[in-house]
């Protein structure tokens, strides 16, 4: 497989994929990322913790509908072009 800008696209998709399935209660709970874990004082910084669950759930939030039609496309190019 060559290193092409389609692969690139394929391989950032993919991990898009994978942020967006992980589970709140089933995984991220388990290893201690759950919700009630990033709760912070008043005027601190939130830390890395607080801000990646963030980001999953605004991926999980946000991405949604997107990723259906992007897959649907990756998977009809892959179907057409092989």
């Amino acid at each position: 497989m060559a290193f092409t800008l389609y692969s690139l696209l394929q391989a950032a998709l993919l991990c898009v994929n994978a942020i967006a399935v992980l589970h709140e209660e089933r995984f991220l709970k388990n290893i201690g990322w759950g919700t009630d874990q990033g709760i912070g004082g008043f005027g601190e910084e939130p830390g890395i913790k607080s801000q990646l669950t963030n980001l999953i759930r605004s991926v999980r939030t946000v991405m949604r509908v997107p990723l259906i039609i992007v897959n649907s496309i990756a998977i009809v190019l892959l179907l057409l072009f092989g």
